[in-house]
């Protein structure tokens, strides 16, 4: 978390402000912002793998009081005018597409306004699997569920319970009933009550459909800016089936106890 004050240049409101970020993931908060903020972010990752680094940013929801530009070489393009109320919406842009700009607008009372976002940085293929335009509800292929299965953040069996569907940010949210935990990389999946059972949700596209319904899944994922988001979901019958199959073939890239 950088949290960098307007305050301290306030004789100076033309002051431009540098500040580097090495953390692949975090958040950073301008209080009372005058002048402008360079972000650099700077991995602790090799300078040849920056190219295949995608960054997405997710501004706060009452953040206000400077507009948020992608900067290269003098050139910039604005990613999230001041006052955008875009309910969780997330901006991204390739690593090697330029840098953030932060620019205050002209306020008159800075001590109300506060400029912050969230920011991640993942690889490109990642990115484009949470961020995919082109049919994002479609049912994955035994090959893709297999993969998922390896390299997802999170893999559980388990039942749908409900539904939430929230129209204002397009999004479902999955309360997920779970009978067996294979991974998960953060914990949003914990015992709940006396009795003792795991629960969690899960967000997905409200474009998608998702109902309550019987049976179990097995439902896969990436963490987002802490959020659980559904990635490959067959029916657990039909995910035994593949396991199984790849498996006899010697074909399946990790090993998971299917049952």
């Amino acid at each position: 978390l950088s949290s960098p004050s307007g305050l301290t240049h306030e004789s100076h409101k033309k002051d431009v402000e540098q500040v580097y970020l090495r953390c692949s993931e975090g958040s950073i908060e301008w209080m009372y912002p005058t002048g402008a903020l360079i972000v650099n972010l700077r991995p602790n990752t090799s300078p040849a793998s920056y190219k295949h680094l995608t960054v997405c940013i997710k501004p706060f929801k009452d953040s206000a009081g400077a507009n948020i530009y992608l900067e290269k070489t003098g050139e910039l393009k604005l990613l999230v005018r001041d006052g955008d109320r875009s309910p969780s919406k997330v901006y991204c842009f390739g690593y090697d597409q330029g840098g953030l700009f932060i620019e205050a607008t002209p306020q008159q009372d800075i001590s109300r306004k506060i400029t912050g976002f969230q920011y991640e940085l993942m690889s490109k293929g990642v990115a484009s699997d949470l961020h995919t335009v082109s049919a994002p509800c479609r049912p994955c292929s035994d090959t893709e569920v297999l993969l998922a299965v390896c390299t997802s953040d999170f893999v559980i069996r388990g039942s749908i319970q409900d539904v939430t569907n929230e129209a204002e940010e397009q999004e479902s949210i999955i309360h997920v009933g779970v009978n067996k935990l294979y991974r998960q990389k953060s914990k949003v999946f914990q015992l709940t009550g006396e009795s003792g059972n795991w629960r969690g949700q899960i967000k997905t596209l409200l474009e998608c459909g998702v109902k309550p319904g019987d049976g179990d899944f097995l439902f896969t994922g990436r963490m987002h800016f802490g959020e659980a988001r559904l990635g490959c979901a067959p029916r657990f019958k039909d995910f035994q089936r593949m396991y199984k199959e790849a498996k006899d073939k010697g074909l399946n890239p990790c090993e998971i106890g299917p049952d």
